[in-house]
């Protein structure tokens, strides 16, 4: 069945891969030298969240976010890697993307911990929200994708919810991260659920509407 689907547009994300191409490739081809796997930097760049995510929960947020910083432009190495060994698999981004859902959880987990632990309430349900949303961006972006529709509208992608949420973490300000992610990302999440149903509709592809047609 054909499916329409938006024009297709670089999202953030993609930009910054491009930007930054000449700063990761020669990262990505030192370590395919030392011999390091892509998905063993995947691996490593998980336990270096969880790690930061123990120190957000023990209440050591400055630290928790300095960690992140050093982290997080790891996600993009595995995959450069790859590309460089001329070995990208689907295995590969599948383990990638399962990684990076991982990876936010435990952060927002940490999150969680030490507000429940400091008696904070609204904090709390501000960390689960913002996890919430922003798996949601990922999960309808992909449950989309493989439905044959586009789904990158939206600006909360995991590049943008870092870039607000570790500034936050290293001035000790979680608190205005997780108001900002707990509502922006949610309302991407419904951005992509809305985009996704006016695809529907354009090719036609909604219960029961073929059938009054007829």
């Amino acid at each position: 069945m054909n499916r329409t689907a938006e024009k297709k547009t670089m999202s953030f994300t993609d930009f910054l891969r491009v930007r930054f191409k000449g700063l990761l490739d020669p990262i990505g081809a030192f370590l395919n030298r030392l011999g390091l796997k892509p998905n063993m930097v995947t691996v490593f760049g998980l336990i270096g969240t969880v790690v930061a995510a123990f120190l957000l929960a023990r209440g050591q947020i400055t630290w928790g976010g300095l960690l992140l910083v050093i982290m997080a432009p790891i996600d993009a190495l595995d995959g450069t890697m790859a590309r460089l060994r001329n070995e990208p698999t689907r295995f590969g981004g599948f383990v990638d993307s399962v990684t990076d859902r991982y990876a936010e959880l435990f952060v927002f987990g940490g999150l969680l911990i030490h507000y429940v632990q400091q008696d904070a309430p609204v904090l709390s349900v501000l960390a689960y929200l913002a996890a919430a949303g922003s798996i949601l961006v990922s999960y309808t972006r992909a449950r989309a994708e493989s439905l044959q529709y586009e789904a990158k509208i939206g600006l909360m992608t995991r590049v943008e919810r870092y870039l607000i949420l570790i500034p936050c973490l290293i001035f000790n300000r979680a608190d205005i991260a997780l108001w900002i992610l707990a509502i922006a990302t949610n309302f991407t999440a419904l951005q992509r659920i809305w985009s996704v149903r006016k695809q529907a509709y354009a090719a036609r592809d909604v219960v029961g509407l073929k059938d009054k047609e007829e």
